[in-house]
């Protein structure tokens, strides 16, 4: 799996995830209508997460390939409420027999209280099925035992502005 992430302006975050292999061994939840959805993560999904430098506010964001998402803030660690539910964030697949990738493109309405000085720290990751139905968890990085990408260690990844030089 490849993860590219980038801040083309301060407060819209871009990403592009990359699957690459025998998808024939893979499930992927069909298509669907661009809509908020609970629960994506008890199938393939791709997930981002998105912390502000200071404190223990974050949100995440998981991406479908049936074109479903859904938002979520957090006041702290895993205390969060859902959030988002009316918004739509430009989300766009493509698949051949053995790359399978999801652009994302998450705006301003979606990430509240960042501008230009905000410096964002970003974890990345994914929810894989398997034909079988066995699930395995991908990251940049597992900091515990088990995977858990709410995880304080795991935002790994600083996105600065591409427009702002700190």
């Amino acid at each position: 799996m490849e993860v590219k992430a980038r801040r083309p302006a301060a407060t819209t975050v871009e990403l592009s995830f990359v699957l690459q292999g025998e998808l024939a061994a893979l499930s992927f939840p069909s298509r669907s209508h661009r809509r908020w959805v609970r629960g994506l993560w008890e199938h393939t999904c791709f997930e981002v997460f998105v912390k502000p430098e200071n404190g223990s506010v974050y949100h995440e964001f998981n991406f479908s390939p049936s074109g479903e998402w859904a938002a979520f803030a957090f006041s702290d660690y895993r205390d969060g409420k859902p959030f988002g539910e009316r918004l739509q964030p430009a989300v766009t697949t493509r698949r051949t027999e053995t790359r399978f990738e999801l652009d994302a493109i998450i705006g301003p309405e979606l990430l509240p209280g960042v501008d230009v000085r905000t410096r964002l720290w970003i974890a990345c990751g994914a929810v894989v099925e398997d034909s079988g139905g066995t699930l395995s968890y991908w990251a940049l990085r597992h900091p515990a035992d088990v995977p858990d990408f709410h995880h304080p260690d795991g935002f790994t990844l600083e996105l600065a502005s591409e427009r702002h030089a700190y």
